[in-house]
């Protein structure tokens, strides 16, 4: 083989060596492109030229079971609905951001020996302006509205196999007003302190909701009905309890695995002030440890383009409210869950 024959052919070989590199470099640059994109993040849902990204998430969960002749025992048929939106419209301008998300969650389930009954019913709207300071610390300030749509009932009052409303919409409602300063360390997870926060427990719509007249048990039992609105401490005259406090709100959401979503939000309150008892109305101390908890959590697992698997999960402690315990009338964790397999879109 010639001198130049060796140069043309090495030449060669460089060229197709380099151009081999540059296709592998920026296969790895896609890849590594598409790892990094989460859900909800600026690859998903773009920024129009006024600031604004727009959005949503909608869920549809269908489950029906029946039986004949089953020895075990079980319901001869049951039927249950459930459906999930979450809807955001966040704005950037400049140092400037506006976040705004409205959580809606419904589950209905019937079944041949109850009858229809509600297994879920969320209403929570979440507000968050700020001013960014550098690229993880900001100014921010939240506006939170918590409620439920429909009514909800006690199904066994008084142990007697009766129905009495315990909730409704805007009985109770929690809002929220809270400045503080934000700590944002990525793009999926950030934490909101505020030293001083204002919360409202609000119980507007027929405060009473007792279900015998005026209130009056008969007899043999006797005595008198707890009005709904003090079962949320609040006194159904005032219709509003007003607390002050320290507010602690976190909030995460990643796809954690490839079509896995997982949304969290941590609500931690601690009031300041002493609280008036909701029946006699005489002003208690104040109990600062006593720290009020809201946690919500949202397992999306994408199965095709249209099919998902959802779970959520959520947790709630108020030691105002007072219904549980032996005698009804303690603090406790509640807790609600939901599995479902259904329909989902994006929009």
């Amino acid at each position: 083989m010639t001198v130049n024959k060796r140069i043309i052919t090495m030449v060669a070989a460089g060229i197709f060596f380099c151009s081999g590199l540059r296709a592998q470099d920026e296969a790895v640059s896609r890849m590594k492109m598409e790892s990094s994109r989460n859900t909800f993040d600026d690859t998903t849902y773009k920024y129009n030229e006024k600031g604004w990204r727009k959005g949503g998430l909608f869920s549809l969960n269908l489950a029906q079971g029946s039986s004949s002749n089953w020895a075990a025992g079980a319901e001869k048929s049951s039927f249950s609905v459930a459906g999930y939106t979450t809807l955001f419209a966040n704005k950037k301008k400049g140092d400037f951001f506006w976040d705004n998300t409205l959580d809606l969650g419904y589950a209905l389930q019937k079944t041949s020996s109850l009858g229809t009954r509600k297994t879920d019913d969320k209403f929570d709207f979440y507000s968050k302006a700020g001013k960014k300071l550098n690229d993880h610390w900001a100014l921010a300030g939240v506006f939170n509205l918590r409620t439920q749509m429909t009514d909800g009932y006690d199904y066994d009052y008084l142990n007697k196999g009766i129905r009495r409303r315990v909730s409704g919409l805007f009985a109770p409602a929690y809002l929220l007003v809270s400045p503080g300063i934000e700590w944002k360390p990525n793009s999926y997870f950030s934490v909101l302190f505020s030293p001083i926060s204002a919360r409202w427990v609000i119980v507007s719509n027929d405060p009473l909701s007792y279900y015998y007249q005026n209130g009056d048990i008969p007899l043999p039992d006797g005595g008198k009905e707890t009005p709904l609105s003090a079962l949320y401490g609040v006194n159904p005259n005032r219709k509003v309890s007003m607390e002050a406090g320290a507010y602690l709100s976190a909030s995460f959401m990643k796809e954690v695995l490839k079509n896995v979503t997982y949304k969290s939000r941590l609500d931690l309150f601690s009031n300041y002030l002493g609280k008036r008892d909701p029946v006699t109305d005489e002003k208690n101390k104040a109990k600062p440890k006593n720290i009020d908890v809201f946690w919500t959590n949202a397992v999306s697992m994408k199965i095709n383009k249209f099919l998902s698997v959802t779970y959520n999960l959520d947790l709630i402690y108020d030691d105002d409210v007072r219904q549980f315990g032996p005698d009804g009338n303690s603090a406790g964790t509640q807790i609600r869950s939901l599995l479902g397999v259904g329909l989902s879109a994006k929009f």
